[in-house]
Order: C-alpha cells, then structure tokens, then sequence
C-alpha cells in the first residue's frame, strides 16, 4: 500500500507553485503537509536553489517526525541536488550522505544507488577519486550483503510497475462509478431546489396573514391606551378633593401642637437657666485646672516629638543602607541565594536537572579592537552588555553569570522546579536583533561593527557562591562545556541549539537542521540554528 500510494502521489499530473502553495497553507495533517513541502523543492529546483533548499528540508523535518525513512531519504536528496545547484559542495556532501543512510534504512535500492552516483561525483569533481571509489564500495558491499543484484532490482521494479498499472486502471473504473453518481444528487439537489422554491412561496403568504392579524392588534391597543388615560384623570380628580380636605384638618391640629409646644419651652427655659448657674462655677474650677494639665501635657508632647524625629532619621539612614547593600547583593546573587547568604553566612551548591545555559561571543573581536582606541573598545562592549542585561531583564526565569572577555554567560531554570527554555531563546534572538541593528548603523556611517556566536545547550549544572573576598555565584558541569561547543561551532548572527534544546522547543520555534557537526572533545553533535518563534506562539504571547 505505501508503495503504491507513492506511486500515485509521483504520477499525479503537474501543478503551478501557486496552487501548490495554496494547498499547503489548507493542508491540516502533517502528512499532507510533508508531500506538498516535497512537491514545492521539486518545482522550484530549477528556479530557485535557496527555495528549494527551505521546502526540502521542511519536508524531511515532517518525513522525520512522521517516521516515514523513504520521504525522508527522498528529501533529504532532493535537498543535496538544491545545494549542488546552489555550489555548496560542503552541505551537498552532508545531505546526500544523509539520503544514503535514509535509503538504506528504507530499502531503497533506486535512491541508494542514486546518493552513491551524486555523492561520489562530487569526490570526483574535487579530484578526491580515493573517497569516490571508498563510496561506490561501500555500496556495493551493502547490495551484496542483503543479496541484492540490479537484475533483481529492475525485475522487482517491473513487477511494481505493473502492479501499480492495474491499480491506476481500478481507480479510474472507481472516478467513472462516482461521477455517475455525481449526476444522480446534481438531479436530486435540482428537486430540493424547487421544493425549496414553493416553501418560500408558502413563507410569504403565511407572513401577509400575519401582518394583518398585527394590525388588528395594534388598533385594539390603541383603543385601550385612550381607555386607561380616561380612566386615570377621573382617578386624579377624585385624589384632588380628597387631598384638600386632609390639608385643613392638618393646619387645625398644627396650631394646637403650636400652643402646647411654646408652654413646655417656657418650663424648659427656666430650668435651664437655674441648670446653667451652676455649670458656670463648675466649668470655672475645670477651666483653671485643664489649663495647667495642658501645660504639662505641651512640654511632654515637644519633648517626645524630638525624640521620635530623632529616631526616624536615625533608622532612615539605617534602612536606606540596608536596601543599598541588599540590592548590590541582588545584583550579584540570584535572590533565594542573596537570602540564604545573609540568613546563614553561606550558600550551598545546589543542582539542578534542566538548566539552559547560553554562551555569547563575539567574532573577530581582536582585529575590531586592533581598529579601536582602548576608550572606544570599552565603550562599544559596555553599551552590548547593557543591552543584553536590559532583554534578560524581561525575564524572570534568566539570571545572568558572568562576563569574561568579550563573551557574555547566563542560564535559565536555577530555580526549584523544572524550566522550559523558551524565554531564554526568545531572549538570543533579541540580542541578535540588537546587534543587527547596530551593525546597520555602523555600516551606514563606516564603522567596525560586533557580530556575535550564540550558543544554547540544555542539561543538568551544579551551582553555587564560590570564595569568600569578592565572592562570585557560578555553575559547572558537562552542560557548560556543551553550551560553549555550541557557540564555538555557530555563526555570526545565528542562535545554535542542541538536540536536547531542540525536543522540548521544536514546537514553539522554527529550527533548520544542521546535520551532526563535529564539537572538540564531545564528537558528533546534532545541531539546529533557530530561526523564528511560529506564529500561534507569537501570537499567544504577545496577547
């Protein structure tokens, strides 16, 4: 089944790259996706090197997450032959090796014997006939262990030919079977059509009925709105005479209260007289004795009060040097360090099992400072490392390390729970956006300019507060050593990953594949450059 669908796929006829590439914005599975990324590399091999390099390898990426070793030998020599068109023997020799190793993983004898014949001529091209003859020997050697001969090959062809010939005749018989079938509901949906076409005539006279019993009831309630407003002037009038009655029972019995009320205030008035006589002689001796209390009271108050300003100014000092020393150690120590330092006199090297640790450094930094007077050379690092201490500040999961040199070190997950590096490449993506545009501006004024290596490596380090005079907080472990390899075999303007950086990422950000290069004292390193956060992911967190 899988080779005959393969067949039908690389039989179908000829499409534009413009519907091709309209398919593969609606295309929703990824194996949809993976053929037409495949079909794009081969239509713009001729046109374009560059384009058909990008959709080959999005398609070996997708072969590769699919599982599926022939679409990925396929592509993957599909992107050698872009390279070759591109002269880049270097990446041609990488690609067409790894189609070799696809093919044979698949089975396929055809692109097996075509990886040989592509990769050997390049060795041949280079005058390298040694290497071309090792590579056509190495074929032949698998061939002859799986007992395999090219007669036996084009005769399992033949016979897949044939077969495939037969199930491209059952399918035809299949699309004259469903085009007649076509016709019958294109006659079926004819009928509906008309049957709709008389409900909506019905619709229409029920409405009329409709609007007329609406009318009705409009005249119906406008007769009663003339009913009730009728009804409630008679209603207010009745209220009126009624109202005027209560108001002259009201003013009679408002008088008598009048009378009865200015008999008690005289009563009243003479006992509060006689009530404020004594008051007076009392209020007399209170007076002359609160008056001295108060005294008393004035000179405490003044003398408390200088005390307290005292105070305050004192702890004001107090705490303004406290937060001076408690953010210089922030600035130098991760926080639950910071807190455990003054809390104990001493932190404990801690490890941690998924830290990312980033490497920065920046390329031909000798021959730029050879350009530079030794005021400007400080100056243009100082402004970098400003900025690169700006974008980590935008991330509370990144601490900084250290500087040494031109290169520029931090890490993200030193905290207690596991952390994901995405913010971490989010943020070298930034440095190198920054650097680009300066690189702009120095061009445009004649000026050297830094380009920087970024690399990213993902891992278990130890970390921890290490002298006593000047103590500084650092990390070790094989990690470090990775992340610097990582840098080390970068390019200017590029932010390289590993391949354990890549699997919990490849989600969140376009990679291309770099292929395994060779690291100092580690060997073969699969490696990724990062591209772009994908859109959704963008999109989500800019929200």
């Amino acid at each position: 089944m899988l080779l005959l669908c393969l067949g039908a796929f690389f039989a179908a006829p000829a499409q534009s790259i413009e519907e091709l590439e309209k398919q593969l914005q609606e295309a929703g599975s990824s194996k949809d996706k993976l053929f037409l990324n495949y079909q794009l590399g081969e239509a713009h091999l001729r046109s374009s090197a560059e384009k058909s390099i990008e959709y080959g390898k999005q398609a070996f990426n997708l072969a590769r997450d699919l599982g599926n070793d022939g679409m990925m030998a396929r592509s993957a020599f599909l992107v050698g032959k872009a390279y070759v068109r591109d002269r880049n023997e270097r990446n041609a020799k990488t690609w067409f090796d790894t189609a070799l190793a696809a093919a044979k993983k698949a089975g396929d004898s055809d692109l097996i014997i075509k990886s040989v014949e592509s990769r050997s001529k390049i060795e041949k091209d280079d005058r390298d006939y040694r290497e071309a003859y090792q590579i056509v020997e190495e074929a032949f050697r698998y061939f002859s262990q799986k007992g395999t001969s090219i007669s036996d090959l084009e005769e399992k062809y033949e016979r897949q030919r044939a077969a495939l010939l037969q199930e491209k005749k059952r399918l035809e018989d299949e699309i004259e079977l469903l085009a007649s079938e076509r016709d019958e509901l294109s006659v079926d949906r004819d009928r509906l059509q008309q049957r709709q076409q008389e409900l909506v005539r019905d619709k229409a006279k029920v409405e009329e009925q409709i609007t007329e019993k609406d009318e009705r009831l409009a005249t119906i309630a406008e007769a009663k709105e003339r009913a009730d407003s009728v009804a409630n002037i008679a209603e207010r009038k009745v209220k009126t005479l009624d109202r005027v009655r209560l108001e002259q029972e009201a003013v009679l019995k408002s008088k008598e209260a009048e009378l009865a009320k200015a008999s008690l205030e005289a009563e009243q008035n003479r006992r509060i007289a006689e009530q404020a006589s004594a008051r007076q002689r009392q209020l007399l001796i209170l007076a002359t004795f609160g008056t001295l209390l108060a005294l008393l009271l004035l000179v405490l108050f003044l003398i408390a009060r200088r005390s307290r300003s005292r105070l305050a100014e004192k702890n004001k000092i107090i705490d303004t040097e406290r937060q001076r020393s408690d953010e210089l150690l922030l600035n130098i120590l991760p926080k639950p360090i910071a807190e455990e330092l003054k809390e104990f006199g001493k932190a404990k090297a801690r490890k941690y099992d998924q830290v990312t640790v980033m490497f920065s450094d920046f390329v031909n930094f000798t021959s730029i400072s050879e350009q530079l007077s030794p005021e400007e050379l400080v100056e243009e690092l100082d402004k970098c490392f400003k900025a690169f201490d700006f974008i980590l500040s935008q991330y509370d999961d990144i601490e900084k390390i250290k500087t040494i040199g031109d290169a520029y070190m931090c890490a993200s997950g030193l905290t207690g729970r596991r952390g994901m590096p995405y913010n971490i490449i989010r943020a070298a993506l930034e440095m190198q956006q920054f650097l680009n545009e300066q690189k702009q501006e120095k061009m445009r004024i004649g000026k050297p300019y830094f380009e920087a290596r970024i690399g990213i490596h993902t891992g278990s380090v130890v970390a921890g507060v290490v002298g006593v005079n000047k103590f500084a907080y650092d990390i070790w472990g094989d990690t470090v050593n990775i992340a610097a390899r990582m840098e080390a075999n970068g390019e200017e303007g590029r932010v390289n990953v590993s391949n354990t950086t890549y699997s919990l990422v490849k989600y969140q950000f376009d990679c291309e594949y770099r292929g395994k290069v060779q690291a100092k004292n580690k060997g073969l390193i699969d490696m990724y450059f990062v591209q772009k956060e994908k859109e959704k992911n963008l999109a989500a967190v800019t929200a």
